[in-house]
């Protein structure tokens, strides 16, 4: 996978998110919840254009380290919503946790191997 193609899979994934969130209950919780996953929800595809002008290999890791925090917040994040009943939307909700489950991976796996370029 190409750098382009990840981007717009980290684009995807957040407009995604930002359709799940859009539909959940209008409560205390769904508020929270809501506004919690829109940021580590859409936070990944903005890192990681940080990455791609980074300074040095250091700054890259560090950048993209982020990226992979924020996946797995919104993983984490998507299990509570989706225990908690606090959307009917379960297509986008199970197409979510998917994506963010395989963006995790392509993460650990591109961190791993620039730490062993920078070697």
């Amino acid at each position: 996978m190409n750098k382009q193609e990840l981007e717009n899979r980290l684009i995807d994934f957040a407009a995604t998110i930002i359709i799940v969130a859009s539909n959940f209950e209008k409560n205390y919780a769904g508020n929270h919840l809501a506004a919690q996953i829109i940021r580590s929800g859409t936070s990944p595809a903005l890192n990681y254009g940080e990455a791609q002008s980074a300074e040095s290999s250091k700054d890259f890791v560090h950048k993209m380290g982020i990226c992979l925090k924020e996946l797995r917040e919104s993983f984490v994040c998507l299990k509570i919503i989706e225990k908690a009943n606090l959307t009917t939307d379960l297509k986008n909700l199970s197409i979510a946790k998917i994506e963010a489950n395989e963006l995790i991976s392509i993460f650990v796996s591109s961190i791993k191997t620039a730490k062993t370029n920078m070697k």
